[in-house]
């Protein structure tokens, strides 16, 4: 009968509490992955606390497909340091190091101007249309820490959505389909 036929009995065979099971399973599965994730947020003080490297602009320091971490403390920002920062109206966030800070003597504030590594020029034309400077509330986190290339299961799964889905219905079926 082969491997399809003897999936199609495994699945007619299913019974009503061993699906339950299942069911509970996977939904202890996702409630612990929620958890984890939310500790992270708490831990890091970052509202994303891992990102990926999706261009080449910050190269040789970080390839595409690298994982960073991210931490966000009180501590003033310097130049130097690599940030993830949110420009308004770009849903993606950028990974870029900080070239120069600006302190306010009025109110005590950090502005800061980016560049990635591999860029020629600083980022203003990256920014909103008229502004200059990053605020802190721009800033998503400092890196801390990375990963090489295992973001590049995030990069193929986003630029080809069909393996993403094949990869999701054959877990799907796995899980549909095993005994315990």
């Amino acid at each position: 009968m082969g491997w399809i036929g003897e999936t199609v009995d495994s699945i007619k065979s299913i019974q009503i509490r061993q699906l339950l099971s299942q069911a509970i399973t996977l939904g202890i599965i996702v409630t612990s992955a929620l958890i984890i994730w939310k500790a992270l947020l708490c831990f890091t003080g970052s509202e994303s606390p891992v990102v990926v490297v999706l261009s080449g602009s910050m190269e040789p320091g970080f390839q595409r497909g690298d994982i960073l971490f991210l931490h966000m403390s009180k501590d003033p920002i310097r130049a130097g340091e690599i940030v993830v920062f949110n420009v308004d109206g770009r849903p993606i966030p950028i990974v870029h190091r900080v070239i120069k800070v600006h302190e306010r003597r009025d109110t005590g504030e950090v502005d800061v101007l980016t560049k990635g590594d591999n860029n020629p020029e600083h980022d203003r034309m990256l920014y909103a249309r008229g502004q200059q400077w990053l605020n802190r509330h721009h800033i998503m986190g400092r890196a801390v820490g990375f990963l090489p290339y295992v973001g590049w299961v995030t990069i193929i799964m986003t630029e080809k959505p069909i393996i993403k889905y094949i990869l999701i219905g054959a877990l799907g079926l796995l899980i549909i389909t095993s005994k315990d």
